[in-house]
């Protein structure tokens, strides 16, 4: 099973990737994971993508097409795989498709998890961690017991940068921009099938493995 997960900052996609990679025995893989793991190994395009993103800038296509399949060369995705992250732009998957069509492979799905804009602005806004042990909160949906305090270890609670209202909606804004000409891509290629996140996790489940057996015949 080849599939890909598209969806924007909050709308869920970690659970339901963790679900839907139990259901298939195959890796659920992020774009974050695959840099990571060249660069722990030091690879020889590992190293490339460290130069890269030790100066901030964005890593070239090649370069991340590159990772992509030399992740994807490990026995743990003789049964497929699910990415999270990649493509991000339409050349990208050209030229993922160029590569799969090498390998006589085609992806089998490609799912989107949409929610509403300001749905995300209020899940992600309204975030707080434990800066001790990493717990996570959420002022609306899942409060501690004494305010600005981890119930765990008594840590202080925080606002991380990412989550300040302003670079919440920009970060939307860019994925917005990047992620609309793929998902037009995908769509014409008659792989997207859409999904609404705002749904209980149960229920989105169930919709995207309707959707891909849908896909795939099952």
């Amino acid at each position: 099973m080849r599939l890909i997960l598209l969806g924007p900052p909050g709308a869920g996609k970690g659970t339901q990737a963790a679900r839907i990679s139990a259901e298939f025995m195959i890796p659920s893989i992020s774009t974050g994971d695959m840099f990571r793991e060249a660069i722990k190994k030091q690879t020889l395009l590992g190293k490339q993508v460290e130069q890269y993103i030790s100066r901030g800038e964005l890593v070239p296509d090649e370069l991340v097409l590159g990772i992509v399949a030399e992740r994807l060369a490990q026995p743990d995705t003789a049964n497929g795989f699910l990415l999270d992250g990649f493509p991000r732009t339409v050349p990208q998957a050209e030229a993922f498709d160029r590569y799969l069509a090498e390998k006589g492979q085609s992806l089998n799905a490609v799912i989107e998890l949409a929610v509403d804009p300001e749905i995300l602005v209020t899940r992600l806004s309204g975030r707080r961690v434990c800066q001790n042990c990493g717990a996570v909160y959420h002022i609306v949906t899942k409060k501690e017991k004494q305010t600005g305090v981890c119930d765990l270890c008594q840590g202080q609670l925080i606002q991380r940068e990412d989550d300040y209202e302003a670079t919440v909606r920009n970060r939307l804004a860019v994925y917005t921009r990047q992620t609309l000409p793929l998902i037009r891509y995908y769509q014409e290629a008659g792989l997207l099938f859409r999904v609404d996140g705002t749904q209980p996790i149960s229920v989105v489940y169930q919709e995207i493995m309707t959707g891909i057996r849908e896909r795939v015949g099952q």
